[in-house]
């Protein structure tokens, strides 16, 4: 059996029962940095188990090597750093190759810096998106823009600590002055929750682990309503959508053929 096993986020105590019973049971234990993990299973005097090294730069071909171990009859357990596998870490490529391949697995269930911080924040939780990291090229963060812009939802990113003021810049001129929630240190001694608008973060200590939470957009399909059909596909090239992807956006947020928007914007 493969598990996918989150481990604590922060706080080393922060981890389930059953979560030590299958890392002290299973044969291998792939972790995303064996030194990290290392740390973890000390703890828990979980010694003497074949660690195998996974992360975003091997995920690819240590997951066909994952999938020859379960094959061969070792239980395995698939840990990230922290929190659980998958989720802004390695763990989807194989969870993906598992289901084409129809090999059972399993999750065990724990912590997640997304869900304490949405819970933190007191945001709107009935309904939110996790866009996870930001990508590093202004074409690409445009894109992902692009199709969050309208969403009343709550936003949630993760942001590293060198990417944190560009970042919450690059929010601020593409969403506007929205209300946003940072913390950092989750579960540990120092955890920090700080209210600001995208506008104007204030001093904060940039070391550590971020989660930015932001509010989803108010009336932003009326606005748009407002609007002509040539400003609201211009608004999406601007935003980096190419013009027919544009035009499908604004055909779909308008509920109109997108042949009526097409012959709106002929000449842009």
């Amino acid at each position: 059996m493969i598990y996918f096993v989150a481990t604590p986020i922060g706080n080393l105590k922060d981890i389930t029962y059953r979560a030590v019973e299958v890392l002290e049971t299973v044969d291998v234990i792939a972790c995303e940095d064996t030194r990290t993990s290392k740390i973890l299973l000390n703890h828990y005097n979980i010694k003497d188990k074949m660690l195998i090294s996974y992360h975003k730069f091997n995920e690819e071909e240590c997951s066909e090597k994952i999938i020859d171990l379960a094959i061969s009859g070792k239980n395995i357990a698939i840990i990230s750093d922290a929190g659980m596998p998958g989720i802004s870490d390695p763990g989807n490529i194989l969870a993906k190759k598992l289901c084409e391949k129809q090999i059972e697995y399993t999750v065990i269930p724990g912590a997640s810096a997304l869900i304490c911080s949405l819970v933190l924040s007191g945001f709107d939780s009935r309904s939110f998106y996790f866009a996870g990291f930001l990508p590093e090229k202004n074409m690409d963060k445009n894109k992902v823009i692009s199709q969050i812009i309208t969403l009343n939802s709550t936003l949630i990113f993760y942001v590293s600590s060198h990417n944190l003021k560009k970042d919450i810049d690059f929010l601020y001129k593409s969403l506007g002055d929205r209300k946003a929630c940072l913390t950092k240190e989750l579960t540990k001694l120092h955890e920090q929750k700080v209210f600001f608008n995208l506008s104007s973060l204030p001093d904060i200590d940039e070391r550590g682990e971020f989660v930015l939470i932001v509010e989803g957009a108010i009336n932003s399909l009326e606005d748009f309503a407002n609007k002509s059909i040539v400003d609201h596909v211009k608004f999406y090239i601007n935003l980096g959508m190419t013009k027919n992807e544009a035009i499908k956006k604004v055909a779909k947020e308008r509920n109109v053929n997108k042949n009526e928007v097409y012959k709106e914007v002929l000449n842009i």
